[in-house]
């Protein structure tokens, strides 16, 4: 029955929105941001953090405190609170709570794959893995040499399988086929995610809809400013474009013909949001980048989630802000820890 799912949405659904909710008053202010950047030592990071709904999450560390303790301790934080969501959830939240881990499925196995290229252990390379995309079988990806072995040795039995078809090939694994590889299972990801929101309906549909057409276009962007310079062709990059966005079509075919930053800017005045945020880069050192102006803009678009109720999309939008908070915490933390103040406010602000 889409579109009348508040009539029975808090039978099955309405406890943990109401607990997601009441994490997400746990985030960060921006007072609390100021009091973590005039911190002098990790020591008063921690203390400082003792006082949020962080509290004693890193009580147990006896040793001299480090900026990847602090990273692993707040990625397990986050990965305790949504495994709680995940074990509470009713279908179809359980489905959608399954694709949010899907892209740190892929994250990990490009990692494991890209770390046993360079000769790297992976005793070395699974602690670097998020632990919300670890799964079964993950260690055993070093073994592939190609896509299609990768594929039929390990993730066939993985949700990660329907994803894979475009990305069968016999090509040997090297660092431009490992980037096309993970660019096509995000396309495939990002499409399938788009189509089962829109199955659902109702306020899911309506709140999820612009969060992933901007994450489709972000990638756009991204695959074509990555692209310059490199062997890949106008047309095997617009292969790569997810096609779920509000680019599609014109401005996926434009961008797949820009040959340099200009002319992406050029396609992205066509668009008042994208405009907006090329806008907001600069071009000098200690200048805002042109990633941080999209983290700005999807925690912008995370924040409207919470505006309305009876819908998927707030859980989706917690693990993003969240990320977003570890990622601002370790950045102060490498700052502090650098003794390299001056940039140690460079970090994206959610309240």
């Amino acid at each position: 029955m889409p579109g009348y799912s508040e009539f029975y949405f808090n039978v099955d659904h309405g406890y943990l929105e109401g607990l997601v909710r009441g994490f997400k008053g746990g985030i960060l202010t921006s007072a609390d941001y100021v009091n973590l950047a005039q911190c002098e030592t990790l020591e008063d990071l921690k203390l400082h953090l003792q006082t949020t709904d962080y509290g004693n999450f890193l009580a147990n560390e006896t040793g001299p405190l480090t900026v990847s303790t602090i990273d692993e301790k707040l990625k397990t934080k986050l990965l305790t609170e949504f495994h709680y969501f995940r074990n509470h959830a009713f279908e179809p939240l359980a489905t959608f709570l399954n694709f949010v881990t899907y892209s740190y499925m892929i994250d990990n196995v490009i990692l494991l794959i890209t770390g046993t290229l360079h000769q790297r252990p992976i005793a070395e390379l699974v602690p670097k893995c998020h632990p919300l995309g670890s799964f079964e079988q993950m260690e055993a990806v070093s073994i592939a040499s190609n896509p299609t072995e990768l594929f039929n040795a390990i993730l066939v039995d993985t949700p990660l399988a329907a994803f894979f078809q475009d990305c069968l090939s016999e090509n040997d694994l090297d660092e431009m086929n490992i980037e096309i590889m993970r660019n096509k299972l995000y396309k495939s990801y990002l499409e399938a995610f788009y189509k089962f929101c829109e199955k659902q309906g109702g306020t899911t549909a309506e709140i999820m809809r612009p969060i992933l057409e901007f994450e489709a276009d972000r990638r756009a962007f991204i695959i074509t400013i990555n692209s310059f310079g490199t062997e890949l062709s106008k047309d095997d990059r617009e292969k790569l474009y997810p096609t779920c966005g509000k680019l599609y079509p014109e401005g996926l075919h434009l961008l797949a013909n820009a040959d340099d930053y200009e002319q992406v800017k050029c396609v992205a005045e066509y668009y008042a949001e994208y405009k907006a945020v090329f806008e907001g880069v600069g071009s000098g050192t200690g200048e805002k980048t042109l990633e941080d102006a999209f983290f700005e803009h999807e925690v912008k678009l995370n924040m409207l989630a919470f505006n309305n109720q009876f819908h998927f999309g707030v859980f989706y939008a917690y693990v993003k802000l969240k990320e977003q908070e570890c990622r601002n915490i370790v950045w102060i933390a490498e700052c502090i820890s650098q003794r390299h103040r001056t940039k140690i406010n460079n970090y994206i602000p959610i309240f």
